[in-house]
């Protein structure tokens, strides 16, 4: 089914949606925010540009852009599948805790900010091009993967990682121009780690349509942190 949205705001664009067939096409969309809030059972594919809080709270629906998308795109996410064809803004994914994040381009500032895991729940967000800083800021749980599949940007720009104290994030780089904070290790990655960017890579290629084993011949870096508590040092003890 297709909806045109181009003169309707978000209550009205989801309404349509959650009264329609499995499978449902956005027209016309030009920013309207919270699309596909909360969704559990739609796939929903958007041409234009959505606006902020693509996906918030998105419980099991497959949402997929062709084209850009804006900030806070997968909001608080619990389940369910975000694929941008093209570039998305700032703090995507969000204090995510579950399903996956697929973009093939860009992404800004603040990606995977306060990222989280609970028991099986292991976010994914996986961007095709570089980051913006302050990726995995905070991050608590889950995985980032970074390709870097822009020519002439640094993978991900300044302090990534910065208060991180769980999850894992894995950038296709040697990082020798990335500088990450004291209370991170990074580490080339051994034979494991390449085995499940394998399964990571192997999706992304899938969704967009890009060559595997070029990706994959190209040295990784993992990243995990030191500590669970990294802010051990500013307590007092009474």
């Amino acid at each position: 089914m297709t909806i045109n949205v181009q003169n309707l705001d978000f209550r009205a664009i989801n309404e349509a949606i959650r009264g329609a067939e499995k499978d449902v096409t956005l027209t016309g969309c030009m920013g309207q925010r919270f699309i596909g809030a909360g969704m559990a059972s739609v796939d929903l594919t958007i041409d234009g540009v959505p606006g902020n809080a693509l996906g918030a709270y998105l419980n099991g629906a497959t949402i997929r852009v062709k084209g850009n998308a804006q900030d806070a795109v997968g909001d608080t996410m619990n389940d369910g599948k975000i694929i941008v064809d093209g570039d998305i803004g700032d703090a995507a994914g969000y204090a995510m805790r579950g399903g996956a994040i697929y973009v093939r381009g860009n992404a800004g500032y603040r990606a995977g900010i306060h990222m989280k895991a609970y028991e099986e729940k292991i976010p994914l967000m996986v961007i095709g091009g570089c980051a913006g800083s302050f990726l995995g800021e905070y991050q608590a749980g889950g995985v980032i993967v970074v390709l870097g599949l822009t020519k002439g940007r640094r993978i991900v720009s300044n302090f990534p990682c910065t208060g991180m104290h769980g999850g894992k994030m894995i950038l296709r780089s040697d990082c020798s121009d990335v500088v990450f904070p004291d209370q991170v290790t990074a580490r080339p990655a051994n034979t494991e780690d390449l085995e499940e960017i394998k399964t990571y890579v192997s999706e992304f290629c899938t969704l967009f349509g890009e060559d595997e084993k070029t990706i994959l011949d190209a040295p990784f870096t993992v990243v995990t942190p030191d500590s669970k508590n990294p802010y051990q040092q500013l307590y007092v003890a009474n």
